[in-house]
């Protein structure tokens, strides 16, 4: 993996994503420009399925940099997201101590001895690196991309133990002092807005709302995707998907929906959409039985219908 520096510009942003199949609008290579060179965390909130995660992907493969991931989830605390020490380990060296003879209760000194291997307990070999400070770890050759993704899984107070690290990349052990980068990693931060994150964190980021494409970035998503669709088809299935998110449902399909449709049409091997095969498939795109319930019968055949018409208008 090349190390590369940051993009320049906006368009060369938007160009060396677009190189790795990532298509990106202005807004979007805007501020992810702008958290690239400011060395700010980027904070993207948006439906699921937006390309929210992904362009953590992309970015780590577009700077040549490792990508760490820390998924949350309620529950979160520190000793997942952050460190925790190896007490098995701390114990065996207790052990060994003892079976050395180097805590020995009769010493001439007492606590000399004991207090020395206390103080090798707490050093960085006994120490577990979760993914917040191996992201700040001032020894890694290259600075990482941390992508924290779905913050709004966690617990809130979780979010407290975020500042430190968004602010000042650094981690406060009290064992063993202040952990700092080097030269701060990437930071992005991303939420589906399952609940409201905190004006703290928000504060101490770059923030972007990444919204569902409109019809020509869709298709231009579908086209560098899935090459194999033909464009009769990738036009139809985002014309439909397009109507599909204009309704009121529960949970609207997302881009990747929407990827993963045109694949299964393919494995299915069918180049044009008609009721039967969209309602055979619909799973595909929704994941609720009210969804699909209020999308079957007429109005399937509706939206197949209209979805083939404006397929046909739609540029090649």
């Amino acid at each position: 993996m090349t190390r590369q520096g940051p993009p320049a510009s906006i368009d060369e942003t938007a160009a060396r994503l677009l190189a790795l199949d990532y298509v990106a609008d202005r807004a979007l290579a805007t501020v992810a420009t702008l958290a690239l060179r400011l060395a700010r965390p980027l904070f993207l909130e948006g439906e699921p399925g937006t390309g929210k995660t992904e362009i953590a992907r992309t970015l780590a493969t577009m700077l040549g940099r490792p990508l760490i991931r820390l998924q949350c989830y309620e529950g979160l605390d520190l000793a997942a997201a952050a460190y925790e020490w190896n007490y098995a380990r701390q114990l065996m060296e207790i052990r060994l101590a003892e079976a050395a003879g180097r805590t020995n209760a009769a010493d001439t000194a007492p606590g000399i001895e004991s207090s020395a291997l206390a103080d090798t307990l707490f050093t960085r070999r006994f120490l577990i690196e979760r993914p917040l400070l191996q992201a700040i770890d001032p020894a890694a050759p290259v600075p990482p991309v941390l992508l924290i993704d779905e913050l709004d899984r966690a617990d809130e107070p979780f979010e407290a133990f975020l500042l430190e690290v968004l602010s000042d990349y650094q981690l406060s052990i009290p064992e063993l002092g202040t952990v700092r980068a080097e030269t701060p990693p990437i930071v992005v931060l991303t939420s589906n807005r399952t609940r409201e994150v905190h004006d703290a964190v928000r504060r101490r980021c770059l923030y972007h709302w990444v919204d569902f494409p409109d019809a020509a970035r869709e298709r231009e998503i579908l086209r560098r995707r899935v090459p194999q669709a033909p464009a009769a088809l990738s036009q139809q299935v985002v014309a439909f998907v397009q109507a599909l998110r204009a309704m009121d449902l529960t949970k609207r399909p997302g881009v990747a929906e929407t990827i993963e449709w045109a694949r299964a049409l393919l494995v299915l091997d069918h180049l044009v959409l008609d009721p039967a095969v969209v309602g055979d498939t619909l799973g595909v795109l929704l994941k609720y039985q009210d969804d699909i319930a209020r999308v079957q019968g007429d109005a399937l055949t509706r939206l197949v219908e209209q979805a083939r018409i404006e397929a046909q208008g739609a540029p090649s």
